[in-house]
């Protein structure tokens, strides 16, 4: 057991001798009544997890679907124990070290929201420190997170406005627990925690997770100055917005679907929508007063991270991570399902004769409610192809990579992979081994240049990634979620983009296989973050060179033969 599941552990004893549940402020502080309060999960967990003595919480087939024992392995649960998000904060510090305070403050306010707004409320600034302290309370907040009774306690006020981003959500000292459910049996809640169960429809609501899923910064010269430009460096909520996947407006379409609607799966593995007790009581036997409900959402919280969770898994004790090593196999399963059936598509259309090559036009749908990949710029897709002859040999491929995930061209890494060197530029037609599809955006600094320094970012030198269906050039978030860089490519187009494959008739090619691949963290991106000397860059990047493979994911294939 870890020192922190350790302490975790006695204070959930406690609480639950007591009767009252640790949180801020409590009895030993001289907060003022006017502030929010906070609990650590475990505390929900008595009563918001699985128990062999209930069937609260549980699906069809008895699996349990119990919002602690789902959330507890994922990104959003271990926020600030993500070695590689450390290892970014450090990275942007030693770059920008006279804007330190800030820069932690920025990101410990969506990566530690507990934390951030416990300092707040004590009339301090949160601080990377504080992670390493599990002593205070400050120090056992930031292991948690985004945690239960920040995302649950954020009020509708201002939520999908320009004030509501960079983690500007707001929340009161009414301590009221948001949920998607009228008339809640709040007695329980109440007396075990002195939070109150209070339906709120906003809970559902995409601009509730828009409020840290939009993220602007401007660029900072080499004296820490900043320069009047606001750069989007993650756009997840804006892209929505443009999207057919939109529920706002007066009449959304029937791809309509929020956030939740994907990420908080109302329907259980088997597909089957879940009907269940929202809770069991303390000692784990289930309420009597409690009905059914739905909907009731899988706090599964996936996105495309296998690099991550893995991490976890391996060094558990080391990052402190309380799940077990089960839940992050679970988590890590989801992921990877979600990654295969529910990203993208691949087509492989009639190939042409062009003169004396033919021509192979390969279509990559964007199945998700973003672009493709959304979020932080470290992401990209790449196309691998394999053209084949008669004997089965290949004539033609590109997309070939190594064990650390790095493109390769002609047996060697390619030039666009290392620190220093060219970007891949955007890819419309593929003819040589050394011409690599890859969606993907670099940002670049004031002058242009290509930079993989946050704060460094004034706008993007390349911005292909996959629109969402229904993106339109007419739409008020048109400016902020454009491509970049894709000037001349006619076929790309909102939801997807075609990439041409010229091969050489004389070649004899019959067979054409393509798969589409994934990665959260581009060798490139790592390149560059290596380049930086920080005891975070140096840890982040031993624990990588533990792996035998860097992650890179499936998510969709085709084949086909020519004629």
């Amino acid at each position: 057991m870890t020192r922190r599941a350790s302490i975790l552990s006695s204070l959930l004893l406690a609480s639950l001798t007591t009767g009252v549940a640790l949180s801020w402020p409590n009895q030993d502080e001289d907060a003022p009544e006017d502030k929010p309060g906070f609990a650590l999960a475990v505390v929900c967990s008595s009563c918001h997890s699985a128990s062999e003595a209930s069937v609260a919480m549980r699906d069809r087939q008895g699996r349990s679907v119990a919002p602690y024992d789902l959330w507890q392995s994922t990104m959003m649960a271990n926020s600030t124990r993500d070695p590689f998000w450390r290892a970014m904060v450090a990275a942007e510090v030693q770059t920008n070290p006279s804007r330190r305070a800030e820069i932690e403050a920025k990101c410990l306010r969506c990566h530690a929201p507990m934390t951030s707004e416990i300092a707040e409320n004590h009339g301090v600034v949160a601080k990377m420190s504080h992670l390493a302290d599990l002593e205070t309370d400050l120090g056992l907040a930031a292991q948690e997170g985004v945690s239960c009774t920040i995302c649950h306690q954020i009020q509708p006020d201002g939520l999908g406005t320009e004030a509501s981003y960079d983690g500007g959500f707001h929340i009161d000292a009414s301590r009221k627990i948001f949920g998607p459910h009228e008339e809640p049996f709040t007695m329980p809640m109440s007396r075990m925690s002195s939070f109150t169960p209070t339906h709120g429809e906003h809970i559902l609501e995409s601009s509730l997770c828009g409020s840290c899923h939009t993220l602007l910064t401007s660029p900072l010269d080499g004296d820490g100055n900043v320069e009047p430009i606001d750069f989007i460096e993650q756009a997840a909520y804006l892209e929505w917005r443009n999207s057919a996947f939109s529920t706002e407006g007066e009449k959304p379409g029937e791809r309509a679907q929020s956030c939740q609607g994907c990420h908080l799966p109302t329907r259980d593995i088997d597909g089957v929508p879940i009907r269940t007790r929202l809770a069991h009581n303390p000692m784990g036997t289930d309420f009597g007063a409690i009905e059914e409900r739905k909907p009731f959402g899988r706090h599964l919280l996936v996105g495309g991270n296998t690099l991550v969770p893995e991490l976890f898994k391996r060094f558990a004790e080391e990052l402190n991570v309380a799940a077990p090593v089960d839940a992050f196999e679970a988590t890590l399963e989801a992921t990877r399902q979600q990654l295969a059936h529910r990203t993208a598509s691949l087509t492989i259309g009639e190939s042409e004769q062009d003169g004396d090559d033919l021509v192979i036009p390969i279509t990559v749908t964007n199945l998700t409610g973003h672009k493709l990949p959304t979020g932080y710029p470290s992401r990209r897709l790449f196309l691998q192809v394999r053209v084949l002859d008669e004997a089965g040999e290949a004539v033609f491929e590109t997309g070939t990579f190594d064990a650390q995930g790095r493109l390769t061209t002609a047996g060697d890494v390619h030039p666009a992979e290392r620190a220093g060197g060219p970007i891949h530029p955007h890819a419309d037609a593929l003819r040589s081994s050394d011409q690599v599809a890859v969606w993907e955006s670099v940002m670049a600094d004031t002058e242009g240049r290509p930079t993989y320094r946050l704060l460094r970012a004034a706008s993007y030198a390349k911005d292909d990634r996959l629109l969402p269906i229904g993106w339109s050039s007419e739409h008020a978030e048109a400016e902020r979620t454009s491509p970049h860089g894709v000037s001349g490519d006619d076929d790309f187009e909102p939801g997807r983009d075609t990439v041409r494959i010229v091969v050489p008739s004389s070649a004899e090619p019959k067979r054409i296989e393509a798969t589409l691949y994934y990665q959260v963290l581009s060798p490139r991106f790592a390149a560059e973050l290596f380049a930086i000397d920080a005891p975070e860059v140096r840890t982040f990047e031993r624990m990588l060179n533990v792996l035998e493979a860097w992650p890179t994911e499936k998510v969709a294939e085709a084949s086909r033969a020519l004629r």
